[in-house]
């Protein structure tokens, strides 16, 4: 079973070599009771430390079961202790922080055993050595004798083969010793018992054999294996197949020692439990590392929640802004500016002139181009990544939004505003301008318009505003009113909206400047909510202010009746809420004091798509419908010689009246028909019968005095007011003779008016002259636009690292098409804040630079103290060596206590620093206006927690290295 053949073992102590074995061979029974004896010195323990597989012979060879050992790897050896060897030592060498119990039970947690077997039978073995009613104590709550009882239930709980006792009774007395001897004698009965000794009296009486020891040498065996016994001869084994090769590799994984981490966790956890005082000194040393970075990172959360929010208000009032017609104002300032570079190039003994108006406007000219909406919008509809970068992205449309509001005086127009052309302060043209710069995100001002489209992102809304009255709109006719922080609305928005009298500032600048005594309202007016809320307006579609009119559309918008009619079938729109900008909102997104949602647009642009005029003007791509006259094109617009024209004009005018004489005659006949005429002939067309019915319905008895007043009506009517069904401009004669007539004579008179319309529109447009507008400036002046084919895009990003990435987006896209549908867009933040980028990143880089610094600190003074608990803890690495732990085993034992200590610190850290974040929030408020919070975000905690536990974990590598390296010799004679 076992043999020792000439084993030597030397030890090497300065320059000298000391033998501690000098060849000792000897053959083991397996079951038998054998005591080594010998002086001091001799090498007993030497001996019984080699068979147990703690120290490594010099020479010769240890067979086990007839295997030599000379090949054993470390993993070998680990598993020969766990699974053959049980080691009872003369001090116990008991876990003081484990319980009874778990001292026995852990040998079998390295086998691998499961919980419940691993229970079951540490109970048995404990039950065997007389100790089933101590399982929970402590060894120090224990006697010498019931410690070592200890060790031997520990020692046999594996069930090996092997049981190795050195001095199990040198610190017992002499009855307690008689016990343990009792009990190892009992136990050789099925297993090899080897005991080291200095007294011959106890193995005398218990031993079945005695070996003796003597300057490293056998000098005695009492009972040596008889050597005359002839062994059978073996048959030469066969060399072995795969398949002998695999089973034996799995019995050998399946013989491999392995302690868990929880196994780990719980040896020093129980460990630190024992030293509460000094592992919390120690975790809050470490903690102090964290607590300083957790407090860096709690203002730089608060700084970066302030600037995140200074970044989303700022972005949702300048957008990234790309129009149809656009010009890259980067690129014009570098082309102007290497421009001038080279124009440089003369001497300076005149003076030169500089041609800074014409580079301005050919550099204007070639930069300026018009972009591809329609696709790029689809693009962006089509992008999934796009919804996360931005707060929303807003289409705007050429369509122009009228307001008006009704009042006992007339209709006022609210947007867009003329009060400042009303005032005398601007022309047309530049309040135009100036509404165009408004709507370029308040780049220059808040532009003349009070109406602005609300962002489409309720949450970043919430953010910036308080709702003080009312709520937000939810449909497309209602609005909110936007005033200031103090509960304030600026006089030019009362002005605008007709809250005060615009008409008191008619030409009060004008007046001004001619030295005329002027007064201003300047008295303070308070409105309480429902006053505010209680207004209502009225959105009136572009094409309402037209009024087709002998065969052109005319523009009534200067016809005070057709215009308060035109109100008054407008869309009510309904003011619903009161925003205020919240305190701590550093811009807003709303520029207007009137907010009204995208769908209102949307509502408008259907509107005006589906009016009649807009109808007729796409029916008619060719014709004015304003003036009547054909578009100017590149065709009809070539001169013709002189003699060509007149011939054709003179032939023209001749066919022309002609026409007008076929044309008057029948139209005539038809006048005299709807007057009731009974001499005029029938008109063609018409069979005499129609004729006939149609004078009986018009009463013979008056027929003649209806005939003259009929006659003396048409004479002066608007006809083109019966077409469109308008009876406000009728004389009460006029209106009489309408009533009298009936459905038949109506619908000529409708016919006839038409007939008369398409005369005047035919006549016109082949008149030979030309409009001098075209048909996308009527488009646009009609407000048409085609939901697909934006104006204006307007991309709101949500901080600048997705403004980076969205430009990313556009230049993607600019890529992958080709160079006439490249998007062109302004970046106004871009231009404004180039340098905020740099000096987040510099920020940064500072409380990186401190984080740094305090994590080493931490990491050298947790190295430290994992080095210390080496040192204390190194007879425990002894036992757990001789019990068949491994050195990665050890090594995971003092990683899992680096594991505890670290979390320990990580979570002390996070603690304390939540509780000083109250008075910094406190010491910040008091210093500065600026609403800047320190605090912590629970996933930086988590994260904190993590970095102390790996932290704490690196540093704690090479004392655990330290530790697995350790003799195991040696440890165990460490106290």
């Amino acid at each position: 079973m076992l043999s020792l053949k000439d084993i030597k073992k030397d030890y090497v102590v300065g320059d000298s070599t000391v033998s501690a074995l000098k060849g000792v061979s000897i053959d083991f029974r397996e079951n038998e009771f054998v005591s080594i004896l010998g002086p001091s010195g001799c090498g007993k323990t030497t001996l019984l430390n080699i068979i147990g597989g703690l120290d490594r012979y010099t020479s010769g060879d240890l067979n086990i079961n007839c295997k030599s050992t000379k090949d054993f790897k470390d993993c070998d050896w680990d598993s020969y202790r766990n699974h053959s060897i049980g080691f009872v030592f003369q001090s116990y060498n008991l876990i003081p922080h484990q319980t009874v119990l778990s001292n026995v039970e852990l040998a079998l947690t390295l086998s691998g055993v499961s919980k419940s077997e691993r229970r079951e039978r540490a109970v048995k073995a404990l039950e065997q050595v007389g100790l089933g009613d101590q399982l929970h104590k402590k060894p120090n709550q224990m006697s010498g004798g019931q410690m070592q009882r200890v060790a031997i239930a520990r020692a046999l709980v594996n069930e090996p083969d092997i049981l190795l006792a050195d001095e199990p009774t040198g610190a017992l007395d002499t009855e307690t010793s008689v016990q343990i001897m009792e009990l190892l004698k009992s136990i050789s009965k099925d297993k090899l018992i080897i005991m080291v000794t200095h007294n011959p009296e106890l193995a005398m009486k218990y031993s079945s054999r005695i070996i003796k020891l003597l300057d490293g040498k056998v000098i005695d065996d009492s009972d040596p294996l008889d050597k005359n016994v002839v062994e059978p001869i073996k048959k030469p084994e066969k060399e072995p197949t795969k398949a002998d090769k695999k089973a034996a590799k799995k019995e050998r994984k399946k013989l491999k020692t392995s302690m868990s981490f929880l196994t780990a966790l719980s040896l020093s956890r129980n460990n630190l439990m024992t030293k509460k005082a000094r592992t919390l000194l120690t975790s809050f040393a470490g903690s102090i590392g964290i607590i300083g970075i957790a407090l860096i990172l709690s203002i730089s959360n608060g700084v970066q929640l302030y600037i995140d929010q200074v970044q989303s208000d700022t972005l949702s009032s300048y957008p990234l802004q790309i129009t149809k017609t656009t010009a890259s104002i980067g690129e014009i300032m570098n082309t102007m500016a290497k421009n001038h570079e080279d124009s440089a190039n003369h001497d300076k003994d005149k003076v030169y002139s500089q041609n800074a108006m014409g580079e301005m406007i050919n550099t204007l000219m070639e930069e300026t181009k018009v972009n591809n909406l329609e696709k790029f919008k689809k693009y962006l509809d089509d992008n999934s990544d796009l919804k996360d970068l931005t707060s929303d992205v807003q289409y705007t449309y050429a369509t122009t939004l009228n307001v008006f509001t009704e009042s006992d005086s007339g209709v006022m127009q609210v947007n867009p505003s003329t009060l400042l052309e009303d005032m005398g302060y601007m022309s047309s043209t530049q309040v135009e301008a100036m509404s165009m710069s408004g709507s370029m995100g308040g780049m220059m001002g808040m532009g003349t318009d009070v109406w602005s489209e609300m962002i489409d992102n309720e949450e970043l809304i919430d953010k910036q505003y308080d709702v003080i009255a009312g709520r937000l709109p939810e449909k497309y006719n209602e609005v909110v009113l936007v005033v200031d922080k103090n509960n304030e609305i600026n006089d030019y928005v009362l002005y605008s909206l007709g809250l005060l009298d615009p008409s008191s500032l008619n030409g009060i600048v004008r007046r001004a400047m001619a030295g005329e005594d002027i007064s201003v309202d300047s008295e303070q007016h308070v409105y309480t909510y429902d006053e505010l809320l209680d207004l209502k307006f009225k959105v009136v579609p572009t094409p309402d202010f037209y009024k087709k009119k002998d065969g052109v559309w005319e523009d009534m918008t200067g016809d005070e009746s057709y215009m308060k009619k035109a109100v008054a079938n407008g869309t009510e729109i309904s003011v619903v809420g009161i925003l205020r900008p919240d305190e701590d909102a550093s811009s807003a997104s709303i520029s207007g004091a009137i907010g009204y949602r995208h769908d209102l647009m949307t509502y408008l642009i259907n509107e005006v798509d589906n009016s009649e005029i807009v109808k007729e003007q796409i029916a008619n791509p060719d014709i004015d419908v304003f003036t009547g006259l054909k578009f100017k094109t590149d065709e009809n617009a070539a001169d013709t010689d002189s003699s060509s024209e007149t011939v054709s004009d003179s032939t023209a005018d001749t066919e022309s009246k002609a026409d007008k004489t076929a044309d008057s005659s029948d139209a005539d006949k038809k006048a005299g028909l709807v007057a009731g005429d009974s001499s005029m002939e029938i008109p063609e067309g018409m069979t005499e019968e129609q004729y006939k019915a149609l004078m009986e319905q018009s009463g013979a008895s008056d027929t003649g005095e209806l005939a003259d007043m009929g006659m003396n009506a048409m004479g002066s009517m608007d006809m083109s007011a019966i077409q469109g069904g308008d009876m406000s401009s009728l004389t009460e004669t006029q209106k009489k003779y309408i009533a009298s007539l009936s459905d038949e004579q109506m619908e000529l008179m409708k016919q006839m008016l038409k007939e008369q319309s398409d005369t005047n529109a035919d006549q016109l447009a082949n008149s030979g002259k030309y409009s001098t507008s075209n048909y996308d400036n009527n488009m646009k002046t009609l407000g048409y636009s085609v939901v697909e084919d934006p104006d204006s895009i307007n991309i709101y990003p949500v901080d600048f690292a997705s403004k980076e990435k969205i430009i990313d987006i556009i230049d993607d896209y600019n890529d992958s098409v080709g160079e006439e549908d490249k998007i062109e867009y302004t970046d106004y933040v871009g231009l404004m804040m180039s340098s905020i980028t740099s000096i987040i990143n510099a920020i940064s880089y500072v409380l990186i630079a401190f984080v740094a610094i305090s994590l080493v600190v931490s990491s050298i003074m947790i190295g430290i103290i994992t080095y210390i608990s080496v040192l204390e803890r190194t007879k425990e690495i002894g036992i757990l060596r001789s019990i068949g732990a491994s050195k990665r085993d050890i090594s995971r034992v003092f990683n899992a206590e680096t594991v505890i200590v670290g979390f320990v610190a990580g979570a002390l850290g996070i603690i304390i620093s939540y509780l000083l974040t109250i008075p910094i929030n406190m010491i910040i408020a008091h210093l500065t206006d600026v609403p800047i919070r320190a605090s912590i975000p629970v996933s930086a905690a988590v994260i904190l927690i993590a970095i102390s536990v790996c932290l704490t974990l690196i540093a704690g590598l090479f004392p655990s290295r330290v530790a697995a390296k350790k003799d195991p010799v040696i440890a165990l004679r460490t106290e």
